[in-house]
């Protein structure tokens, strides 16, 4: 399990716990995180669950590849840092990870 926290545009912080094996997406969802919408449901066929790795994580979650990446020219204002919240699945490894919620979907 790791825990997660989701920084909206206001700076409001609403930290999580997501078990191992459910996607950031999840957690959010889930834990009624504002901001995350998931239209598709995590089929990777939308771009509105879409977070900012924190630079601090980024390195250790990666860059968006493949459809992912595709899909992500589809979102509001895309960073470098953007992943598809749909996309990264939780293990250890990532507890105390910060994500940073877009100002819209």
């Amino acid at each position: 399990m790791a825990k997660i926290t989701f920084v909206q545009t206001d700076v409001t912080k609403n930290e999580v716990d997501v078990p191992n094996g459910q996607s950031i997406k999840d957690g959010a969802i889930n834990n009624l995180v504002p901001g995350i919408l998931a239209e598709c449901g995590g089929a990777c066929a939308c771009a509105t669950c879409q977070v900012y790795i924190d630079d601090a994580w980024f390195e250790k979650v990666g860059p968006a590849k493949g459809v992912e990446k595709d899909m992500l020219d589809f979102a509001f204002e895309p960073k470098e840092t953007s992943r598809l919240s749909c996309q990264v699945d939780i293990t250890d490894d990532f507890d105390g990870l910060v994500v940073h919620v877009p100002e819209e979907q």
